[in-house]
């Protein structure tokens, strides 16, 4: 994978180190997840990234970027970076832009991308798991380039999102720009608790990225935090009724 390259014109993106290289990236794929419902866009970025190892690349840098900073195995963690594994990229996004930031950032981030020499984008996010009709995790989401050639291989019988549905925030945004742009990406919506983290969804969403890149990823850790949460959740269920108050939640 060669380094990323520094974006020009006007925009308030920067890849850091500038030094690091200016020329396209040799990545097969970007994967991009945000939080949302159940957070499952964030949790698939963030799980992953443990599972496979991946090493930071560069930051992103915006005016639009948080004033945030966290610290991971003691080493400082930026709003926005991509990791990479092999031949694929990912973005951490740790925390949202401002509301009023939002399309912009990530509107200016796509452009980037559009010119980057990636092969195409996976963006991850959640779907109001009421909203399910049969049995299976998720829909997806294709702009029409997705569609043809390679890129459409393998996605032939996956289940699409059914007509009517309303795609918001970071996924549409990049959905948009990238349809607009003629260019390579998927959205993968796993059906999600609405009201709290929900690790299924994000198991669901390892899965399919496992499958269309030949990854091996154990999705078990995710099953059994699931689990856990579900559990701590029937208890907590059964004290509030034992005290004959209104029901409990988790709010993520």
């Amino acid at each position: 994978m060669s380094s990323p390259s520094t974006p020009s014109g006007g925009t308030t993106i920067r890849i850091l180190p500038e030094v690091i290289g200016r020329g396209e990236i040799e990545a097969r794929a970007l994967i991009a997840g945000f939080h949302g419902i159940g957070a499952a866009g964030y949790w698939t970025v963030k799980f992953l990234i443990q599972e496979l190892k991946a090493k930071r690349v560069c930051y992103i840098d915006s005016e639009f970027a948080p004033a945030v900073s966290s610290t991971v195995k003691n080493e400082i963690s930026t709003p926005y970076e991509l990791h990479g594994a092999g031949d694929l990229l990912f973005l951490k996004a740790e925390v949202p832009p401002l509301r009023e930031n939002e399309t912009r950032f990530f509107r200016e981030l796509s452009q980037w991308v559009l010119g980057s020499g990636i092969q195409e984008v996976i963006l991850i996010g959640g779907l109001d798991e009421s909203l399910r009709s049969d049995d299976t995790k998720y829909r997806l989401v294709l702009t029409d380039s997705m569609k043809t050639g390679s890129h459409g291989r393998g996605l032939e019988a996956e289940p699409v999102l059914e007509e009517g549905r309303m795609i918001v925030g970071p996924v549409a945004v990049m959905l948009n720009a990238f349809q607009m742009g003629g260019y390579p990406a998927a959205a993968i919506l796993s059906y999600s608790n609405t009201e709290r983290i929900d690790p299924r969804a994000a198991a669901a969403a390892v899965d399919f990225v496992a499958r269309r890149y030949d990854l091996t990823v154990n999705t078990e850790p995710l099953i059994k935090g699931a689990e856990e949460l579900e559990k701590e959740l029937v208890g907590l269920a059964q004290k509030d009724r034992e005290k004959g108050g209104p029901p409990g939640a988790i709010y993520s």
